[in-house]
């Protein structure tokens, strides 16, 4: 597990230990762990289907499983493999990985877990409260921060506390506090363990957020979620809800839902591109984003609020 990311894995009663490698480590660095694992284990498992991840999955078990790509490399792969699934470009990231379980004779069991802190941060509200994410890792899955300005004002209208939580980079920070400058927000950027956002988000009303990691946490938790999809393919990166996807995302839509995901497109020709934005890369600007208006996303916030009544 990337060291990064590992502690999402934290209190799940079905990891024993978790094993952590730099996202970028040096070759001689894989190359020894690689030593150290050595047939250590009867079945290794990758569920990535990358050159190093696949390697690992190799050399750690006597038997072994992973997704590869259909290409001449991940037919190389497969070879090598005691079991393997074909990854495909329409199937759900999620759903493509319990075929894994199916090639082992394991039933598929599609709930996530989520991480939980054994107590919850200072800055969880004790009064209702929504949890916003308005910055994504990357620039062009950005929504513009109008949108986010404006929601806020829509949900303290409400009565709403709000939660507003981002990445520990210095640049995201400058970001989030144009965007929340003047707000009565409460800022949890850069403060929470990845145990302690689960919990924060299983304690919400409701999470908006745009296509990344966090979104994907907040619906793993079980509270309402709406966000804002642009150039990525729902069908591979929806969220996945807590209970499991029963349906498939489609391609395109205004607005989708799916269990206690609600999921806004602005459906322009382009939309979903496949790309990094409109100039092809990380910190491009996104058009459909950029000009998804406000309508389908107060719409979505007012539905998701509206299901927690109940019939």
């Amino acid at each position: 597990m990337f060291a990064e990311t590992a502690a999402i894995l934290s209190g799940n009663p079905d990891i024993d230990a978790v094993i952590e490698v730099p996202s970028r480590a040096p070759a001689a660095k894989s190359l020894a762990l690689m030593r150290q694992l050595w047939r250590r284990y009867d079945l290794a498992i990758s569920t990535q289907p990358g050159d190093r991840p696949t390697a690992f999955a190799l050399t750690a078990g006597r038997q072994s499983a992973a997704v590869t790509d259909e290409n001449t490399n991940g037919r190389i792969k497969a070879t090598l493999l005691s079991w393997h699934v074909t990854s495909r470009a329409d199937m759900h990231r999620v759903a493509e990985t319990l075929q894994l379980a199916a090639a082992l004779g394991i039933a598929a069991v599609p709930e996530i877990v989520a991480p939980r802190a054994a107590v919850a941060s200072p800055l969880q509200p004790a009064a209702d409260y929504v949890v916003l994410h308005a910055a994504p890792f990357f620039r062009y899955k950005q929504w513009h921060s109008d949108g986010w300005r404006a929601l806020a004002a829509h949900l303290q209208e409400r009565r709403f506390r709000i939660v507003a939580t981002g990445g520990p980079t210095q640049s995201e920070r400058n970001y989030l506090d144009a965007v929340w400058d003047g707000i009565d927000v409460v800022r949890a950027d850069g403060q929470l363990t990845w145990p302690e956002l689960a919990t924060l988000l299983a304690g919400a009303r409701l999470y908006v957020g745009p296509d990344t990691s966090v979104t994907h946490l907040a619906a793993a938790a079980g509270c309402p979620v709406v966000t804002m999809y642009g150039p990525t393919d729902p069908r591979r990166w929806g969220p996945w809800p807590s209970t499991g996807l029963e349906k498939p995302w489609d391609t395109r839509g205004e607005l989708q839902r799916r269990g206690r995901v609600w999921l806004i497109q602005n459906p322009l020709p382009c939309m979903p591109c496949l790309k990094e934005g409109c100039l092809r890369h990380t910190e491009s600007h996104s058009l459909c984003l950029d000009y998804l208006p406000m309508a389908p996303v107060l719409r979505a916030v007012d539905e998701a609020l509206a299901s927690l009544r109940g019939p």
